[in-house]
């Protein structure tokens, strides 16, 4: 279980420290999955960063109970200087995985062909990203933190991460933050809205959203 329990996080700017998010607790037990809605800015990709050890919080804590994954389509831990290769091997020594498995799993997923033998720096966005999202299916995680993955790829690659993610790791713990709404319905069976720090939960996706609409169109 991953338990977050009174979290505060202050980001100090020109213009004054900005409270991004105020006292949020929550648990995530194995296999629940968890959406979290919210505008731009909100604070959604600081949760998961929080939560997966990368930043820590202001005050509070963030208990892992179980083995968490960087936030997916996240390819800020590539070195830009090594090949797409190169990082693979890098990671494969980290988390003492085979290295020729993972490569051989990693060109056949991502289809970037020739491109994995060039620095990562010469990627596409949606290059590293596919990268990112194959790096991160060559190691089991208890529980995937979602950061907007379903803006990687054309349509093709979105169902290969769907069978991927959804179907062959079903069991696994989600946190899952998205500005598609209907990402967050179809994956999701519990949700929340963050706002202005505050993270409310909903014991449904309509009220969820209801209130998300509302905050969009500045009526919360």
């Amino acid at each position: 279980m991953i338990s977050v329990d009174n979290v505060h996080k202050i980001y100090p700017t020109r213009a004054g420290d900005r409270v991004v998010l105020k006292d949020v607790s929550f648990t995530l037990a194995r296999g629940e999955k968890l959406g979290v809605l919210g505008r731009n800015g909100a604070g959604k990709s600081t949760l998961a960063r929080l939560i997966s050890g990368a930043e820590r919080p202001t005050s509070g804590t963030v208990e892992q109970g179980m083995s968490v994954s960087w936030p997916l389509a996240f390819g800020g831990a590539f070195q830009n200087a090594l090949t797409g290769l190169d990082n693979v091997r890098f990671i494969s020594r980290i988390y003492k995985q085979d290295y020729q498995s993972n490569i051989d799993f990693v060109a056949d997923f991502t289809e970037l062909g020739l491109y994995l033998r060039e620095p990562v720096r010469s990627y596409s966005q949606g290059m590293r990203a596919r990268l990112a999202f194959a790096v991160s299916m060559i190691i089991e995680f208890d529980c995937y933190l979602i950061d907007e993955v379903s803006a990687v790829g054309d349509a093709r690659f979105h169902e290969r991460c769907e069978v991927e993610l959804f179907q062959k790791r079903a069991d696994r713990a989600m946190l899952i933050i998205s500005h598609d709404p209907e990402y967050v319905r179809k994956h999701c069976d519990r949700f929340a809205v963050l706002h202005e720090g505050d993270m409310t939960f909903y014991p449904d996706f309509e009220q969820a959203y209801d209130r998300h609409l509302r905050i969009l169109h500045g009526e919360a």
